[in-house]
């Protein structure tokens, strides 16, 4: 995970907490089918909540900058 991946859409998120961080990131990734996301995340605890997220519901964190608090993450393709 050495370079950033193109994104498709970019998304600032700003300092929402977790709950509803990714609420807000499920319904943005299932829009967009097999695209890259970039999202720009504040939250004290998005590194750990993001990556978990991430596993869980198999949407692939493809990069994490830490100087930029940004993470790259692919929407799978199939969502119910």
């Amino acid at each position: 995970m050495s370079r950033e991946p193109v994104a498709d859409a970019e998304w600032n998120a700003g300092d929402l907490g977790c709950g509803e961080l990714v609420l807000a990131l499920r319904a943005k990734l299932k829009a967009m089918p097999g695209g890259v996301m970039r999202l720009v995340a504040l939250d004290p605890g998005a590194p750990e909540d993001i990556a978990a997220w991430c596993r869980v519901t198999n949407n692939p964190l493809l990069h994490h900058d830490p100087q930029q608090r940004a993470y790259w993450i692919r929407s799978r393709d199939h969502w119910a």
